[in-house]
C-alpha cells in the first residue's frame, strides 16, 4: 500500500488514502513488485488475494498469469484506478473496498495471500495479521514483503514502528504453518544505492 511516509505522515484512514491518490494521476510505478515476480513466476496458479493492492499492478500481473485474483484496498480512488488499469491490460480482477483488519474476505479461501510493503497497523489484537492468516486456504501460501530496516531508509522518513512487518506475522504462525523463507535479500531490479534496496521476505505454507 505504501512506500515512503513515516508514521506521523503516512495515510491511515480511507479518506487520507483517497486524498493521497488524488494528488497525482499515478502514485506507484505501474510495474509489479520485483519480489512478487521472483517468488511466483512460473508457479502453479489458483485463487489469490492481494491485500493493499493500491493501483493494482501486482493483482494485474497475477491475473495475467492465470491466477483468479481478489484484490483489496481501503482507498476507493486507488481501486477505481486499478480497475481501469485491469481493463487496459484485458484481465479480470475482483476489486473490493475492504480492510483486512476487519477480517478475511473469504476465510480459508485463497491459495495465495500476498501483501507488499503494507500500511497495516500493528495493534494489540493483531487484527490485520489475523486477517491475513485466516484468508489462506489449507496448503496455501502466505507471502509478506516489507522494507528491510536501514539507516538509509530511516534518513528518508520510513519508520517501521507501529506497522505490521514480516517478522511480526511470523511470530503469529502456529504449528499449522511451515516457514519456507524469512530472510532479508536485495530487491530485484533496484539499485544498491536506493534507500529501499532490500526486502524482508516471509513465505509460509499452511498445512493441508
Amino acid at each position: 500500500m505504501a512506500h515512503e511516509h513515516d508514521r506521523r505522515e503516512r495515510a491511515v484512514t480511507p479518506e487520507q488514502w483517497d486524498a493521497r491518490y488524488a494528488e497525482r494521476d499515478q502514485v506507484w510505478s505501474g510495474a509489479p513488485n520485483g519480489t512478487l515476480v521472483a517468488e511466483l513466476d512460473g508457479r502453479a496458479t489458483g485463487r489469490a488475494l492481494d491485500v493493499g493492492c493500491g493501483e493494482g499492478a501486482d493483482a494485474i500481473w497475477l491475473a495475467g498469469r492465470g491466477w483468479q485474483v481478489t484484490a483489496t484496498d481501503i482507498s476507493a480512488v486507488a481501486l477505481d484506478r486499478a480497475g481501469r488499469a485491469a481493463l487496459a491490460a484485458e484481465v479480470e480482477v475482483d476489486w473490493r473496498l475492504a480492510d483486512i483488519a476487519d477480517g478475511a474476505p473469504e476465510p480459508g479461501g485463497f491459495d495465495l495471500v500476498t501483501t507488499h510493503y503494507p500500511a497495516l497497523r500493528l495493534t494489540d489484537d493483531a487484527a490485520a495479521i489475523r486477517g491475513l492468516l485466516d484468508a489462506v486456504a489449507p496448503g496455501g501460501t502466505l507471502l509478506v514483503v516489507g522494507h528491510a530496516p536501514s539507516q538509509e531508509a530511516a534518513d528518508h522518513g520510513w519508520d517501521p514502528e507501529g506497522w505490521v512487518q514480516p517478522e511480526d506475522v511470523a511470530q503469529h504462525l502456529t504449528d499449522g504453518w511451515v516457514v519456507e523463507t524469512l530472510e532479508t535479500r536485495p530487491r530485484p531490479g533496484t539499485p544498491a544505492t536506493s534507500h529501499h534496496s532490500h526486502d524482508v521476505v516471509l513465505r509460509a505454507r499452511r498445512s493441508a
